[in-house]
């Protein structure tokens, strides 16, 4: 698997994007790369230098919540913090749009985990403008107003805001999870049609599922414009969910393991008297 392959380097066009790769061994290759991200967090964790922040997105389906069950399941549970980002709270709305995300990053030696990201401000906003009203904006009178030139500046400020992170030790890994339209519609009706998964469904993803064009063309432009060398975006076909899960889980583990953590070792005068500490508990 070549990591560069997924790396967003050049422009998008995501209608001639592949959406469905397979790999036949991607179960047993995910195990494997479970157990040594589990280490490298270890290590992290232990030197104390940096954070590692991991941002999902996707269309409705896409596999989001799975992917985050199966990549991190043999990390230490306090070592990953996941958030799942829903609708802006009356008291998120009377802040910077960026807020919120900001107070949710992980401490340094842990790994953060965004479930939908600070991209739905470039996203969802931006296919339903008239939710950028309820922020309240000093400078914003009218819907005309929210428009092309509004959404550029908001990501230029989203760089600005991941530069800044970079900066002080965040590692940023974004994840596109790139799912075809015909699959989204075949992972809808198994919600309809197996009754354990009717909770998952709403209305609103037919509602949304109509304005999929709309979602594609705002993705592709936060694609070219918000994919820098600081926190590139990776294009990951999402078709076939064993696949998308293991190749999320080869590129996190290799760009962690380009920071070699070590775990800091004890001081000289400790180490000389190891043998007496260890004689001290064998004769209690």
């Amino acid at each position: 698997m070549k990591v560069s392959d997924y790396k967003v380097t050049g422009k998008v066009e995501l209608a001639k994007s592949n959406t469905s790769v397979v790999r036949k061994d991607a179960k047993k290759e995910l195990k494997k790369l479970r157990k040594e991200l589990s280490e490298l967090q270890d290590a992290m964790y232990a030197e104390g230098k940096y954070n590692v922040l991991v941002c999902l997105q996707g269309m409705d389906t896409a596999g989001k919540d799975s992917l985050i069950r199966e990549v991190f399941k043999d990390v230490n549970a306090r070592g990953v913090v996941v958030h799942s980002f829903k609708v802006p709270t009356s008291k998120e709305l009377k802040h910077d749009f960026l807020w919120r995300h900001y107070i949710a990053l992980p401490e340094r030696g842990k790994i953060g985990v965004f479930n939908r990201t600070h991209y739905e401000n470039v996203l969802v906003t931006r296919v339903h403008p008239e939710y950028v009203l309820g922020e309240q904006l000093p400078h914003i009178k009218s819907l005309d107003q929210v428009n092309d030139a509004f959404f550029y500046d908001r990501m230029e400020r989203i760089n600005n805001f991941e530069r800044n992170l970079t900066a002080s030790g965040t590692i940023i890994l974004k994840f596109f999870l790139n799912l075809s339209k015909e699959e989204q519609k075949h992972r809808l009706l198994r919600r309809l049609n197996l009754p354990e998964k009717n909770w998952k469904f709403s209305k609103a993803d037919l509602e949304e599922r109509k304005l999929w064009d709309s979602y594609q063309k705002c993705y592709e432009d936060l694609l070219n414009r918000t994919s820098t060398p600081e926190a590139p975006w990776y294009m990951i076909p999402a078709d076939d969910k064993p696949t998308a899960r293991t190749v999320v889980a080869a590129i996190i583990v290799d760009e962690l393991q380009k920071y070699q953590f070590k775990k800091p070792t004890l001081p000289a005068a400790l180490l000389e008297q190891l043998e007496n500490f260890k004689n001290q508990l064998n004769n209690e």
